[in-house]
């Protein structure tokens, strides 16, 4: 089926379909993998179908990028080898020396990483500001100097929801563009450049590609020009002049992941809420950061911009970090481990493994925080295992209670001889 002949049909449809047509030379259903670095010519640059080397197109990865692009209702698709890869080429194809960015200050400790101590050299520089408060948001933009405006929503890992259409007209007042992370809700619950948006970016190892064997990004673009240039023009040959691609072979699992994508964004937000209601009740939980309770400051907002709440369930312990800790080493099912949106229920420790890059900082995650990917396992198997790490974490905090007394009774000892 044709993309072009997808205009108005369903999320799921498009998603199997989109830049998937069937091989046209023996009737494969799945494209095949084309596992090459370069084509055959025809003459001097006489190409097919426009393939030279497969650093600037190759077909299975240009088939990934028409079904992302027609997922998020974009103008234009570029997959690369990694979400900060992506990332990486956004922001070196759009920014110079002496830009500015107004940078979400809840995300991804990898995002901040790379703007602060890669770009921060090259003149490039940011400021910070609650996602949440538009007052703050207009405040930190500097006329004349601010490019781009980024945000994560939801973000990671405090799941706080930011109004992207007020985002977007913060930006577009200031002559600058809005860069969204749509990593945690996906394009199956959340469309960005439908909202205002001028570029959206991804980490597709993580919902797209679902099963957590393939590691890739992605930058999708609408039609909007800056500087001069439209988007896609710009993202397209910073993609093919840095040459950070995805292979094939990367791009196929993301492909075959985005297929399925609805299925399983069903099904990891009908677990992640029953999970998230589940824990308000369990002792020793001092707060349940999750957009689909409606006790979330931001789930009104959510409820209007999203189709779902997402996958992932936040977590602060009236223990401390020990209790934390020992609730994130304790679980079975909820492997340890950073990343995120896989098939798979995981549990990280985010401030000392995906954000410590901004340990000791104003940005810091809480060390009483645990972070919950929750995966499509069945739900009681889910609820068995969170007890064992509930046990875990409630037995230390009272160690650390019982270590409190004794230390203070020893210094009471003490200062009486």
């Amino acid at each position: 089926m044709a993309s072009e002949s997808l205009r108005g049909a369903g999320f799921n449809t498009t998603a199997v379909h989109a830049g998937q047509e069937p091989d046209p030379l023996t009737g494969a259903v799945i494209p095949p993998i084309y596992q090459t670095s370069t084509f055959k010519q025809d003459g001097i640059n006489v190409l097919r179908a426009g393939h030279e080397y497969s650093r600037g197109s190759n077909p299975t990865r240009n088939g990934f990028e028409v079904q992302l692009a027609a997922l998020e209702h974009g103008d234009a698709g570029f997959a690369f080898a990694s979400g900060l890869a992506a990332e990486d080429a956004l922001l070196r194809a759009l920014l110079r020396p002496g830009d500015h960015i107004v940078l979400g200050g809840d995300g991804y400790g990898g995002t901040n990483r790379l703007i602060s101590q890669l770009l921060g050299p090259w003149g490039v520089s940011h400021t910070a500001v609650d996602i949440t408060s538009s007052a703050s948001i207009r405040a930190a933009v500097r006329p004349g100097e601010t490019a781009l405006l980024w945000l994560e929503t939801p973000s990671n890992p405090l799941l706080q929801i930011a109004d992207i259409a007020a985002w977007a007209a913060a930006a577009h007042d200031a002559g600058a563009l809005l860069v969204v992370d749509n990593t945690f809700a996906s394009p199956y619950l959340q469309r960005p450049l439908d909202l205002g948006a001028d570029l959206v970016v991804h980490s597709t190892t993580k919902y797209i590609g679902g099963h957590s064997d393939v590691l890739g990004g992605a930058v999708v673009t609408s039609a909007r020009s800056f500087r001069g240039r439209g988007l896609s023009e710009a993202i397209g040959y910073q993609q093919f002049a840095g040459g950070a691609v995805a292979g094939p072979q990367d791009c196929y699992l993301a492909a075959r992941g985005l297929k399925t994508l609805g299925l399983r964004m069903e099904r990891h937000c009908s677990n992640a809420q029953a999970i998230a209601e589940w824990l308000l009740g369990q002792p020793g939980i001092e707060s349940v950061l999750y957009p689909g309770l409606p006790e979330h400051p931001g789930h009104a907002l959510a409820a209007r911009q999203m189709s779902g709440f997402g996958g992932i369930v936040s977590l602060r312990f009236t223990g401390g970090d020990a209790a934390a800790r020992a609730f994130a080493e304790s679980t079975r099912l909820f492997a340890l481990s950073v990343s995120l949106g896989g098939v798979e229920s995981l549990v990280c420790y985010c401030s000392e493994m995906t954000h410590a890059s901004v340990r000791g900082t104003a940005l810091a995650v809480p060390t009483d925080l645990v972070r919950l990917s929750v995966g499509v396992e069945d739900l009681p198997d889910l609820r068995a295992d969170l007890n064992i790490g509930l046990a875990a974490a409630r037995a230390a905090a009272l160690n650390t209670a019982a270590s409190a007394v004794a230390a203070a009774g020893a210094r009471s000892w003490l200062s009486s001889v």
